[in-house]
């Protein structure tokens, strides 16, 4: 019965669908390519890609994909804990933390993955390639590279608050 909730919290969303064709030798062959975003709204996200003859299948292989490659967040009162660049390929991605009330001010794919990573307050502006799927990778890419309090801490060899005690507020 566990195993039954697990499955049922992660949400997922198709980014893209495209229709793709391969050149063989008696012509063209036909498939699909679904981009798909996989998230459970806790910090907890993947990216999936899945090809298929049929749209239905490609979405299922990309759910599947994207289980495969999931991600841990960390989120800082409903947004990130530090401004990061990115980039995928030829999509480059600015992600700044946002006060609370603002939403998620990110375009398409970009917007899809933080919703389901659980980030509800964030900036975030994509330059360079336009493609969903970069975008979504570069984004994915930047979320990755977030270091939390506890990690940045940890690494200095201080506590949480120590370390923010030392900080000089302005």
């Amino acid at each position: 019965m566990d195993h039954q909730k697990q499955e049922t919290e992660w949400k997922e969303r198709v980014i893209q669908i495209r229709r793709v064709t391969k050149v063989v030798k008696g012509g063209k062959k036909m498939s699909f390519r679904a981009v798909v975003v996989v998230g459970n709204n806790d910090g907890m996200v993947g990216l999936g890609v899945g090809k298929a003859n049929e749209v239905i299948t490609a979405i299922q292989k990309g759910v599947a994909d994207a289980k495969k490659q999931l991600i841990q967040v960390p989120i800082h009162k409903k947004t990130i804990p530090h401004r990061i660049n990115a980039k995928a390929s030829g999509s480059r991605i600015v992600m700044r933390p946002a006060s609370d009330g603002t939403g998620v001010i990110a375009g398409g794919a970009a917007r899809a993955v933080f919703e389901l990573a659980g980030i509800s307050n964030i900036l975030c502006k994509s330059l360079g390639s336009n493609s969903p799927l970069n975008v979504a990778r570069a984004a994915i890419n930047g979320l990755n590279d977030l270091r939390g309090f506890d990690d940045i801490a940890h690494a200095r060899g201080l506590t949480v608050g120590q370390m923010l005690q030392a900080t000089p507020s302005n």
